[in-house]
């Protein structure tokens, strides 16, 4: 057997990518699978750290300046080249998560008469998708209510494939130990991204003192760009022990752990990340994602009562004392915890793989 996997572009798209990939190859230890990626973006890199060759096309998004004038061009030669991707591998079936790469590929795949498959991870689905969406053979979701974009025949609510490294059962002791931060008293990890979220950390920043005198303990995901300051501001407010600024989290596994509340952006993995932990959560979408999709995300759990909004340009008024408040609700923390695990799909990779399974079987 033999798949190709198509898309990229964030980890919101590669994490499932490569997830689907290690539950085909868990399932079908025989099967073949190569992805069709972007090149410059960061599946190139990441693929192939998972163990997974990948070919790049030459395509990228529409955007204002003058390299949109040769998007057609792109789209051209990147459907082209997909197609002799196509022909020589010869996969059983395409699997495409949203991304750059995932149009030309799916296209040309459709031009040649092999069978599709799409994995939406937002409630909001990208452009991509809802292009290719009408010809495949079954789409996967992770919300509900997409029969206004996607066949209703087709869709089948899978919930999203996770890295396989997070599961929140780690020792608390042992994951406070990591981080530095004191298990016996409340601690709040704070995740923007990769990169960081900069209304988050304005947010923090703005009433950072609120932190003093206070049992209250943050392990502070920064990004790059905003280290600096968030160290000279912990340091100047003598907080060092209970504020831990830092560029990136290698360890989700431990911070899920140790966490008791999150703040977080409210993109479709952290989201799925979120519930499979169960963890109270207050979601800060980023509000120039596309569609403002993660906006739309974030209220299907807070109208479920499995999360608490607060928007991006009220975080430096709203977001500490929202935070303090929710600390100090036991019962609030439980009836979110309860609520967002109902939203947990932790056999995501596995029903994919079903689907996918069948699909080619039927041809």
């Amino acid at each position: 057997m033999r798949f190709v996997i198509s898309g990229g572009g964030t980890g919101g798209h590669i994490f499932p990518a490569i997830a689907i990939a290690d539950a085909l190859k868990r399932r079908c230890p025989e099967a073949e699978i190569l992805f069709i990626g972007a090149k410059g973006r960061m599946e190139m890199e990441r693929v192939p750290k998972a163990g997974y060759p990948i070919e790049g096309l030459w395509i990228s998004g529409f955007t204002k300046s003058l390299s949109s004038a040769i998007l057609p061009v792109k789209i051209f030669a990147s459907m082209n080249k997909a197609a002799r991707i196509l022909r020589r591998f010869k996969p059983d079936a395409v699997i495409g998560v949203g991304g750059f790469a995932s149009g030309p590929t799916l296209k040309a795949a459709n031009v040649l008469r092999i069978p599709t498959i799409i994995q939406e991870q937002n409630s909001y689905p990208g452009k991509t998708n809802r292009n290719v969406g009408k010809k495949a053979k079954a789409i996967c979701v992770a919300y509900h209510g997409l029969e206004q974009w996607f066949p209703k025949e087709k869709i089948h609510f899978t919930g999203n494939p996770l890295r396989g490294n997070i599961n929140g059962q780690c020792d608390r002791q042992e994951a406070a130990a990591y981080f530095g931060v004191d298990a016996n008293k409340p601690v709040v990890l704070l995740v923007g991204g990769s990169q960081g979220a900069l209304g988050i950390n304005k947010g923090i920043s703005a009433q950072l003192s609120a932190f003093q005198g206070t049992d209250m303990q943050l392990i502070w995901q920064t990004g790059k760009t905003y280290i600096t300051q968030a160290q000279e501001e912990v340091k100047a407010l003598g907080l060092e022990a209970q504020v831990k600024p830092t560029v990136f989290i290698d360890r989700m596994d431990y911070a899920y752990s140790v966490a008791d509340v999150v703040i977080s952006r409210a993109g479709a993995m952290s989201i799925s990340e979120l519930a499979l932990v169960k963890k109270p959560v207050i979601f800060v979408p980023l509000p120039t994602a596309a569609e403002d999709h993660q906006t739309k995300n974030a209220m299907q759990l807070v109208e479920a009562d499995a999360a608490i909004m607060v928007r991006n340009s009220e975080t430096e008024q709203k977001l500490i004392p929202v935070l303090q408040q929710l600390l100090a609700d036991k019962a609030k923390q439980e009836e979110m915890k309860a609520n967002i695990g109902k939203f947990a799909r932790p056999n995501a990779a596995d029903d994919i793989v079903d689907i996918i399974l069948k699909v080619k079987s039927e041809e």
